[in-house]
C-alpha cells in the first residue's frame, strides 16, 4: 500500500450507493490491500468463494437463522452497486482474503429474540419478521432513522441493510466512554446527512448525497473521499455521540478486535469497508481489555447461514422494507452504465413505453435529454439526477399524465430483477427438493407477479397445482389462487405467482416438518388435524389435503373430521364446514383422488343440520340473521353439488333440503330476512311456482305487516345479485314490492330506508336501470303484462330485423360466412335464436 493516508486504510461507505461503490473499486486498484475486511457477519466467511461463481448473480442477501427456530432470522442484502459487493468480487478476482468483521448472526440474532428490536429501535441487520411485517402494512420507518454513513435516505427516515438500518449516531464513541455528553443529550430524531447538506447549502439531503458522492467524477485521488468522508463523520460523532443506539458500541467493539486480528496476521496493507459512520469509532484508539469487556456475557444461538436471491423492489423502501433507497434501478443503471447515463436511461424508458403501445420516438428522447440537462443547470447541479429525469420523461414522453410515469417508476426506477445464486450454496433439504421440482416443472420463481392458467387435465399442470397447494399448506405463499378469467370448469386454475425474499425463511422454518415438500406437506397437515378446534377448519384442510394430493394424510384428517363432526352441535358451525367437504366431494375427482371416505360424513353432516337449522333461526338478531342467510346459501350450494355424488343419495337430500326451507319459510318466529330467503330459493328450485311466491309476498306485505319486518322478508327474497333480474322480468312481484313502498307509512320509512338500499344497491347498474325504467312507467294493467313495451321492443318479433344479424350470428359462431343460400326463408328457431 502506497500513500500517506492513515492505515489500516478504513473506506467509509453508503450502503448501496454506486458512487461508494465506484469509489470502493478504485481505491481497492489504486492500494492493492494483502486482505479485505467488510462489515457483515463472520459466519459468511466460508461462503465468500460463492461471490464468484458463474451463477451468482446479484441482487442477493446473506440469510441467517436460528437452527432450532428457522423463524428467527436476518438478511444482509447485496446488490451490483453495494460497496460491500464490489469489495467482495474484488477479492475473490485478485485472490485476497475477504472477511466479515461484523457482529456474529449467532449474537444479533440472540439479541433481538423473537420478537424483534424494542420499539424505536432500528433493526441492524434487517429481520426477517419485520420485514415482512412491514411488507404488508406498508409502513416505512419515521424520519430520523438514519445514520449519517449515507446507509440510508436522509430525507424520508428509510432504515438501510446490510448491517446499517440504525437511528442517527450509528456507533459508539472510544471504548468504555459510555458517559460522553453528546451520547446523553443526542437527539435521536436529528439527522446528521440533513446537518451536511444544510452546511452546504442544501435543503434536500439526498439531492445533497448525489451531487457530492453520486455525480463525482474520477478524481486524481482515489483515497480523497474516503479522507473527506472521515473527517465529516468524525466532527458528527463529536457533535451527537453515538445517538443511543444501544448495540453498535458492541458492534463496534467486535470490529476493532477483528481488525486488530487481520493487522497481526497481514500487517497494515488491510482495507475495511464499513458504513462512514463507523469509521471515527474504528479509527479511534482502545485496548483489546475495553472492548472484550463489551463483548462480555453476549447470549449465543446456533445459526446457520446461506446465500438467497434477493429483489431490487425489496431494496426499495415502497416495499415496506427499507434499505436506503427508492429508485434501486436507477442506481443500478447509474453503477453500470459506461458513459452518457441520461441518454441510455432515456433510450430504457423509450423502449418501455413502446412495449406498452405507446408512442415514443427519437425525437422524444432527444427532447427528454435536453430538457434533463437544461433543468440540471436551472437548479444548480452538477448532472440531471434522478428527480430532473423524472420531469423530463413526464412532461415530454409521458405528455404530463403520471399513469405512464408510474409504469416507469415501477419497472425501472424500482425494478423487477431477482438475483440468482449457486446450485452449490448450502441449503436444508426441503429448499433443495423444492428447487429440484421448480426446475422439473419448469417453474421458475420471478420477482414480476405474473398469473399462471394451469389445465389440471395436462399432467404438468396438476404436478404444478399439487406443488403450489402444498407450498401453501407449509405457508409458503409464493403462489395465491385467483378467479379463472377463461371458465369455470374444475379442471382450470390460476394461480398468481410471485417470488418474496423472505419465502426462503419460510422454506427453512418449513423444513422441520420433513425433508421434501411432500412429506413436510403431509406432516403439516396431520398436525393441523389434531390442533384444529373448529369443524370448519377440518374439513377446509381435508379439502387441500385433497388439492395437494397427500393420501397419506387424509385418514388422519378424517378421523380428526369424524370426532369433530360428532361432538359438535352448532349449526353455525355444521353449515360452514359443509360446503369445503362437499366441494372436496364434488370436485376431487378432477385430480384423480379417491373421496369415497368423505361421502358418509357429508351426508351425516347434511342431515343433523337439517333436523337443527329451523330451530336454530328462531329469534335472532339482525346481526346474526343475516349471518345466518349466508350459512342457509351455503347449505343450499352444497346440496346442489351433491346431485354429482350418488354415493350420497343427493334426490332425497334435496327433497328433504326442501322441506327444511319449507318449513323455515312458515316460521313466524324466523327473522323475515331468513323467510324471505327461503321461498325464494325454493322458487328457484323449481319447488314453488311463481303464484305461490307470489301468493306469499302478497301476505307479507300486507298492511298488517310491521315495515321493518316486510323490508327484512324483501331483502332475503329479492337481495343479491340475481335477485334484481327477478323483478325486471316478473312485474307481477315488482308491482307487489312497488304497491307496498307506495303505502309505508312516513315515520315508519326511515326505518326501512337502509335495508331497501342495501337490497338494491347489490344489483347490477343496468338492472338497476331497467327497475327504474319499469317503475316510471308503472304498473301493468291487472298487474300482468305491461301496458306499454319497453324502450327498443316491439309487441311483436321484427322476422326483417331478424334476419340482418344473421350474419353476424354466423361470424361470432364460427359457421359459414357466405351468402345466404335462401334468404327469403329462416327456420323459426333461427330467428328467435337471432333476436
Amino acid at each position: 500500500m502506497t500513500g500517506s493516508h492513515a492505515l489500516p486504510l478504513l473506506l467509509g461507505v453508503r450502503h448501496h450507493g454506486p458512487g461508494s461503490a465506484r469509489a470502493v473499486r478504485a481505491a481497492l486498484d489504486a492500494v492493492r490491500p494483502r486482505a479485505v475486511l467488510i462489515e457483515g457477519p463472520p459466519e459468511a466467511d466460508a461462503l465468500v468463494p460463492l461471490v464468484g461463481d458463474e451463477e451468482m448473480r446479484p441482487p442477493v442477501a446473506l440469510l441467517a437463522h436460528a437452527v432450532d427456530e428457522p423463524g428467527r432470522s436476518a438478511f444482509w442484502p447485496l446488490a451490483e452497486f453495494s460497496p460491500e459487493w464490489v469489495a467482495l468480487r474484488w477479492a475473490v478476482e485478485n485472490g485476497v482474503p475477504a472477511r466479515f468483521v461484523d457482529l456474529p448472526a449467532t449474537h444479533v440474532l440472540a439479541l433481538r429474540g423473537e420478537d424483534g428490536p424494542e420499539e424505536g429501535e432500528a433493526p441492524a441487520p434487517v429481520l426477517a419478521k419485520d420485514a415482512e411485517k412491514d411488507a404488508a402494512e406498508g409502513a416505512a420507518p419515521a424520519r430520523g432513522a438514519v445514520a449519517p454513513d449515507g446507509s440510508a435516505v436522509g430525507a424520508d427516515g428509510t432504515p438501510a441493510a446490510g448491517g446499517e438500518a440504525a437511528p442517527p449516531g450509528d456507533g459508539p464513541g472510544p471504548a468504555g466512554d459510555e458517559g460522553d455528553t453528546g451520547a446523553r443529550n443526542a437527539d435521536p430524531r436529528v439527522d446528521p446527512l440533513a446537518v451536511l447538506a444544510e452546511a452546504a447549502g442544501y435543503d434536500d439531503p439526498e439531492r445533497w448525497w448525489e451531487d457530492v458522492v453520486e455525480h463525482r467524477g474520477a478524481g486524481e485521488d482515489p483515497l480523497a473521499p474516503f479522507a473527506a468522508v472521515e473527517e465529516a463523520m468524525g466532527a458528527l460523532r463529536e457533535a451527537y455521540g453515538t445517538g443511543g443506539h444501544d448495540h453498535d458500541p458492541v458492534r463496534e467493539a467486535y470490529m476493532r478486535l477483528q481488525v486488530r486480528a487481520a493487522r497481526k496476521e497481514f500487517g497494515d496493507e488491510i482495507a475495511v469497508v464499513c458504513g462512514a459512520w463507523h469509521v471515527p469509532a474504528l479509527r479511534r484508539r482502545s485496548t483489546v481489555a475495553a472492548d472484550r469487556a463489551l463483548l462480555k456475557g453476549l447470549p449465543r444461538i446456533r445459526t446457520e447461514m446461506t446465500w438467497v436471491p434477493w429483489t431490487h423492489r425489496r431494496l426499495s423502501r415502497f416495499s415496506g422494507y427499507g434499505a436506503g433507497i427508492d429508485s434501486p434501478g436507477w442506481y443500478g443503471h447509474l453503477f453500470s452504465a459506461p458513459d452518457r447515463p441520461v441518454e441510455r436511461w432515456m433510450t430504457k424508458v423509450a423502449g418501455l413505453l413502446r412495449d406498452e403501445d405507446l408512442g415514443v420516438s427519437s425525437a422524444h428522447v432527444i427532447e427528454a435529454v435536453r430538457l434533463a440537462e437544461t433543468l440540471a443547470v436551472m437548479r444548480g447541479r452538477p448532472l440531471p439526477g434522478l428527480g430532473e429525469t423524472v420531469d423530463a420523461v413526464r412532461a415530454v414522453m409521458c405528455e404530463g399524465s403520471d399513469v405512464p410515469l408510474e409504469l416507469v417508476r415501477d419497472r425501472l426506477i424500482v425494478g423487477d430483477v431477482l438475483g440468482e445464486v449457486p446450485s452449490t450454496a448450502p441449503a436444508v433439504p426441503l429448499r433443495r427438493d423444492l428447487e429440484r421440482q421448480q426446475r422439473a416443472l419448469r417453474l421458475k420463481p420471478e420477482a414480476l407477479e405474473r398469473e399462471r392458467e394451469l389445465d389440471l387435465r395436462k399432467e404438468n399442470d396438476a404436478a404444478r397445482s399439487r406443488l403450489l397447494h402444498r407450498l401453501r399448506l407449509l405457508s409458503v405463499g409464493w403462489g395465491e389462487p385467483v378467479t379463472s378469467r377463461g371458465g369455470t370448469g374444475t379442471f382450470r386454475e390460476t394461480w398468481r405467482l410471485r417470488w418474496e425474499p423472505e419465502l426462503a425463511v419460510r422454506v427453512a422454518e418449513a423444513g422441520v416438518w420433513g425433508t421434501t415438500v411432500l412429506s413436510a406437506a403431509t406432516a403439516k397437515a396431520e398436525s393441523d388435524a389434531c390442533d384444529a378446534t373448529a369443524l370448519a377448519e377440518v374439513t377446509a384442510l381435508a379439502e387441500r389435503c385433497l388439492l395437494a394430493d397427500l393420501p397419506d394424510a387424509l385418514p388422519t384428517v378424517m378421523r380428526a373430521l369424524a370426532d369433530r363432526a360428532a361432538l359438535d352441535t352448532d349449526v353455525a358451525h355444521l353449515a360452514a364446514a359443509l360446503p369445503a367437504l362437499v366441494r372436496t366431494l364434488r370436485y376431487g375427482d378432477v385430480r384423480g383422488t379417491d373421496t369415497g371416505a368423505l361421502a358418509e360424513v357429508a351426508a351425516g353432516l347434511a342431515e343433523r343440520i337439517f333436523v337443527g337449522l329451523p330451530p336454530a333461526c328462531s329469534a335472532l338478531d339482525t346481526e346474526a340473521a343475516t349471518e345466518m342467510r349466508r350459512h342457509v346459501d351455503a347449505v343450499h350450494a352444497a346440496v346442489g353439488l351433491l346431485g354429482g355424488v350418488p354415493a350420497v343419495d343427493p334426490e332425497g337430500l334435496r327433497s328433504r333440503w326442501h322441506d327444511v326451507l319449507g318449513r323455515l319459510a312458515a316460521r313466524d318466529t324466523a327473522p323475515g330476512v331468513l323467510r324471505g330467503r327461503s321461498v325464494r330459493l325454493l322458487l328457484d328450485d323449481g319447488a314453488l311456482d311463481t303464484e305461490e311466491a307470489a301468493r306469499r309476498m302478497g301476505l307479507v306485505l300486507s298492511p298488517g305487516t310491521e315495515p321493518a319486518d316486510a323490508a327484512s322478508w324483501i331483502e332475503g327474497f329479492v337481495g343479491g345479485g340475481s335477485g334484481g333480474l327477478l323483478l325486471v322480468h316478473d312485474e307481477r312481484l315488482l308491482g307487489l314490492v312497488d304497491a307496498w313502498l307506495t303505502g309505508v307509512p312516513a315515520e315508519s320509512f326511515t326505518d326501512v330506508l337502509p335495508l331497501l338500499r342495501r337490497t338494491f344497491s347489490a344489483y347490477e347498474p343496468g338492472v338497476r336501470r331497467s327497475l327504474g325504467e319499469l317503475v316510471r312507467r308503472g304498473p301493468a294493467a291487472g298487474g300482468g303484462a305491461a301496458a306499454a313495451p319497453a324502450p327498443g321492443f316491439a309487441e311483436d318479433l321484427d322476422t326483417a330485423r331478424a334476419d340482418a344479424v344473421l350474419p353476424v350470428v354466423r361470424l361470432l359462431l364460427g359457421l359459414d360466412t357466405g351468402p345466404d343460400p335462401d334468404p327469403d326463408h329462416r327456420s323459426d328457431a333461427t330467428v328467435e335464436a337471432a333476436a
